[in-house]
């Protein structure tokens, strides 16, 4: 039985995968802070013995022995890293660092989660992994920004260096049942508004574009990539490189507006405010690698997904 550490494991995309994980025979220890986690999501999973949780922030160092750890603890929306952009930026590049000593000691493969983050406001689109990025260093972002791109080039020291196993996945917008209604992801934000018939609040004119990929199909590509054979080797991050995770289906936010409207028949109107500094005004993965290495892409449609989360909203709300 696989030992795998899932740090970052009650979050949202973190209990998902624990739960995959659980079912697919690992014995898996969550390890969170509960800062933007919930026990909640994790509790269900405590009367299985394959399961265990530490309370715990990955910036001070642990002592734990595992074959795999998963890398996901860190805020990951812009109203919980713009919080303490300083935490934030801990979490990325200490966290990470801890966790790779973990890796080295134990000899356990590492899969870092990264983010379409690190291609900032991009200059090319849509965005492959060979682009360096374009992003403001000192901006009210780059605390998960350069947080991720620096745990990325400690990842690479660290193959490079010791020789370590590591798989780095860049991850883009994903959404699904199980969000939280006050994490400030577009999505939640834009259903929850609708479903109390608020005001939907679109930042800048809504031409900005994303890519948004349900949690069901990135679970499914995180799987798949801590099955791929070893990825230490020479390059900047190992043999494989990053790996772009998302739903290469892109819409404006306006149309994400106006599509959650629709679903949900809400009377809620669109409102339009300042938009917010750095904003990216286009995302869209270029998923190629992902498809060639890890035989994936994603399944479920944007239309499909959204009728579950908003299924799951609604039962939210009827049992406050």
């Amino acid at each position: 039985m696989k030992k795998t550490i899932v740090a970052g494991g009650a979050g949202f995309i973190g209990m998902n995968l624990c739960r995959a994980l659980i079912s697919a025979g690992h014995s898996v220890i969550c390890v969170d802070n509960l800062k933007t986690g919930r026990f909640e999501n994790i509790e269900p999973l405590l009367a299985n013995s394959k399961f265990s949780f530490i309370l715990h922030d990955v910036t001070d160092m642990m002592e734990l022995e595992a074959d795999l750890i998963i890398n996901l603890a860190c805020p990951a929306s812009p109203a919980h890293y713009g919080r303490d952009p300083v935490d934030t930026l801990k979490s990325s590049v200490l966290g990470t660092l801890n966790l790779l000593e973990i890796a080295r000691k134990s000899g356990a493969v590492m899969l870092q989660a990264s983010t379409s983050e690190i291609y900032g406001d991009p200059k090319i689109h849509p965005q492959h992994e060979e682009y360096w990025g374009h992003v403001n260093p000192t901006g009210p972002r780059a605390c998960y920004d350069e947080g991720k791109r620096c745990a990325e080039t400690l990842c690479a020291d660290y193959m490079r260096k010791y020789g370590l196993d590591v798989r780095v996945v860049r991850i883009f917008n994903t959404y699904g049942p199980g969000m939280q209604s006050d994490d400030g992801r577009v999505v939640s934000n834009f259903i929850v508004q609708a479903l109390q018939g608020m005001d939907i609040t679109v930042f800048g004119d809504g031409s900005q574009t994303r890519s948004f990929c349900y949690i069901d199909d990135l679970v499914g590509g995180l799987i798949r990539m801590t099955d791929i054979e070893n990825t230490s080797g020479d390059g900047p991050a190992g043999r494989h490189g990053p790996v772009n995770l998302g739903n290469p289906s892109e819409c404006t936010i306006r149309e994400l507006a106006e599509k959650i409207i629709d679903m949900t028949g809400s009377a809620s109107r669109i409102i339009f405010e300042e938009l917010p500094a750095d904003d990216p005004r286009k995302r869209k993965p270029d998923i190629t690698k992902a498809k060639n290495l890890l035989g994936w892409e994603p399944k479920i449609g944007l239309d499909t997904g959204l009728a579950k989360t908003i299924s799951y909203f609604k039962r939210e709300e009827q049992q406050q």
